[in-house]
């Protein structure tokens, strides 16, 4: 039950815009500026997705999630597939993908809350279902990375890197973001310093770099990259942003920005890096903006960032914020 474990303790803890988002560009590589969708408002309908690892029959932080959409008007679907089980994940992965795909599809819905997350979203990638470039309200975190790249890497505004479950400041934000109306800035550490100015591309390290060679890695050229990760030693961590350095998936890229990495301490063993050690080793090198300690990741708070949204990264204030279009 460990996996289960940790899932149930990542996401008790873990936990704007407006304007328009980035769509990528396929012919260069470069973000360019593209429309949100719709702003949700009264009557707006949303659809509970799992993913990836099952959930419990009777989540009770569902009910909070039910009864905070309707404090917005908005109506929590949740779909018969919900309850489905195989193995460790809500459904088989074709049951899955079919569910994810009814539901982005359904003109009746007008937002997608991925709410389990644990393991399996790139199964679901792999079932070969294209998302369509269309703007979509699509909101998650953790494994659920998978599914918010991938609708960037297909031109498709509206990804959300956030968590419903969290404190009510933070979904507060998420309203705020998913209603058209601006949010602030996000402090963090400033720790090279310089602007940087590109589209958010925010994501789980380990859960990108397990998309190293699909379609459903967007390119990084020109953005700004905000990385988490939970349960990784320092050495892992080091082994995959050097895996991300030598591959040239960091070449070009505006700035970085570090959220929350959380570790357990006897991965760390006498004479080993710190993770911090291992962050700022590997990134500082690449001579752009660097930012630490954003309030991002698994943890609390969880803040809200869109996918694709152009923003600012001041390397040397720490301050991370959305920018007009």
């Amino acid at each position: 039950m460990r996996r289960r474990q940790l899932l149930q303790a990542g996401l008790a803890l873990a936990g704007g815009t407006f304007g328009a988002l980035g769509s990528r560009s396929r012919a260069s590589g470069v973000a360019q500026v593209g429309q949100l969708p719709p702003a949700l408002k009264p009557g707006s309908r949303i659809a509970a997705l799992a993913p990836g690892t099952w959930l419990e029959p009777a989540d009770p932080w569902l009910d909070q999630l039910s009864r905070r959409c309707s404090a917005q008007g908005w109506e929590l679907v949740r779909p018969a597939a919900l309850q489905q089980r195989w193995r460790w994940f809500a459904g088989s992965d074709r049951q899955r993908e079919a569910a994810w795909r009814e539901a982005w599809l359904d003109p009746q819905l007008d937002a997608l809350f991925y709410v389990g997350a644990g393991w399996g979203s790139a199964r679901v990638l792999e079932q070969g279902w294209r998302i369509p470039p269309q703007p979509r309200w699509c909101v998650g975190f953790s494994d659920c990375s998978a599914l918010l790249l991938a609708q960037w890497a297909a031109g498709s505004q509206g990804g959300v890197h956030a968590w419903f479950g969290a404190d009510p400041a933070p979904w507060q934000r998420l309203v705020d973001l998913l209603e058209h109306r601006p949010v602030a800035p996000l402090q963090g550490t400033g720790v090279q310093g310089g602007l940087a100015v590109g589209p958010l591309v925010v994501t789980n390290l380990t859960i990108a770099t397990s998309l190293i060679g699909t379609p459903w890695l967007p390119p990084l050229k020109g953005a700004i990259v905000v990385l988490e990760d939970t349960g990784e030693a320092p050495y892992r961590i080091d082994r995959q942003l050097t895996q991300w350095r030598t591959s040239g998936l960091l070449d070009g890229v505006a700035g970085i920005g570090l959220g929350r990495f959380s570790w357990a301490e006897d991965d760390v063993l006498p004479g080993d890096f710190s993770m911090e050690e291992i962050l700022l080793e590997r990134l500082v090198p690449l001579g752009v903006p660097l930012v630490r300690d954003l309030p991002v990741g698994h943890g609390r708070p969880n803040l809200a960032l869109p996918i694709g949204q152009l923003a600012e990264l001041d390397g040397r204030s720490g301050q991370l914020r959305l920018r007009r279009t």
